[in-house]
């Protein structure tokens, strides 16, 4: 057998991305298919990168309204009166932003994206992530979990999420870790972790994981990670001076389906969701709400459900 033998052979085997454009190597490919993560060095320019920066801070210290946005606290610093950029940690559905949503559009990403879901693309979650400095109580830490816990939609193979750095990322500020090839198993059981000094809005985590060990991400400014939403991932504490700024989108093909997660695994933090989301007035239901946070980006819809 020849060697283009074997890569065509390799090629038919792969689950978890496509041959569509070329942006992937074979050795790409077969890195995601083994580890369910995947880093693009240097892919968003500074410049851009910038941008997001300055303009997450000016909603923070209200010169620029939030909108639709849902800006998110760190408890402990909640507690301390700290304002603007350092009491923070997360702006969410930036999807329809005039200035975030560059990064939705972003043409690199979205080809890469397509490598592993198709040209039909929604960008269903979007968020900007900071991580002020910790003040000494750990909660700046995001407890190891699966993004499919919080998504209602299927399948999961049509489903990636991109995550780029804002800054130098190092384990002292809180860099990303993952716990490689856990793409190939199940959806497991959240719940909020019993952290000392508690843990933020919504972040649930693997039950029982918590010393499982991981691999650390350290990122240069633009690099992006792609990850598969059954990874197990989380990230540390800051334990700088300094702050620790990503830009995230999930990405689903458009023939994604929504799901009824009443009596699973996923129904809790589904009540949860609900139960944010009336608190702002919209007394909307689980998929309601993810329809809410979904927008074409590339392609066209090929399902009327997501």
């Amino acid at each position: 057998m020849t060697s283009s033998d074997n890569i065509a052979n390799d090629i038919n085997e792969f689950q978890y991305s496509l041959n569509r454009n070329n942006k992937l190597s074979v050795e790409q490919r077969n890195f995601y298919e083994e580890n369910g993560f995947l880093v693009i060095k240097d892919l968003v320019n500074e410049e851009l990168l910038e941008q997001f920066r300055q303009h997450f801070i000016d909603i923070c210290e209200g010169r620029f309204p939030k909108g639709s946005m849902t800006l998110m606290k760190d408890i402990s610093l909640a507690k301390r009166g700290v304002v603007g950029e350092a009491l923070y940690n997360k702006v969410q559905d930036i999807l329809w932003d005039e200035v975030f949503e560059q990064y939705c559009f972003f043409p690199e990403v979205l080809d890469y994206a397509e490598s592993f879901i198709g040209p039909n693309i929604n960008v269903v979650h979007s968020m900007l992530i900071n991580k002020p400095p910790d003040p000494n109580t750990l909660t700046s830490r995001h407890p190891l979990h699966q993004d499919l816990y919080y998504f209602p939609f299927r399948p999961v193979n049509k489903i990636v999420a991109a995550w780029t750095a804002m800054e130098k990322i190092t384990t002292e500020n809180g860099c990303l870790v993952v716990v490689p090839g856990t793409h190939k198993g199940n959806l497991l059981k959240h719940d909020y972790p019993k952290w000392e000094n508690g843990v933020n809005k919504a972040y649930h985590g693997v039950m029982e994981y918590d010393d499982h060990p991981t691999v650390p991400l350290e990122m240069e400014k633009g690099d992006t990670v792609f990850f598969h939403p059954l990874l197990i991932h989380g990230s540390g504490a800051n334990l700088t001076e300094g702050f620790r700024k990503a830009i995230s989108c999930h990405f689903a093909s458009t023939d994604c389906y929504f799901i009824d997660v009443t009596g699973t695994i996923q129904e809790n933090i589904s009540k949860e969701v609900e139960e944010m989301s009336a608190k702002k007035g919209y007394p909307l239901n689980f998929i309601d709400i993810w329809k809410l946070r979904s927008r074409l980006v590339k392609g066209v819809n090929l399902t009327s459900s997501l």
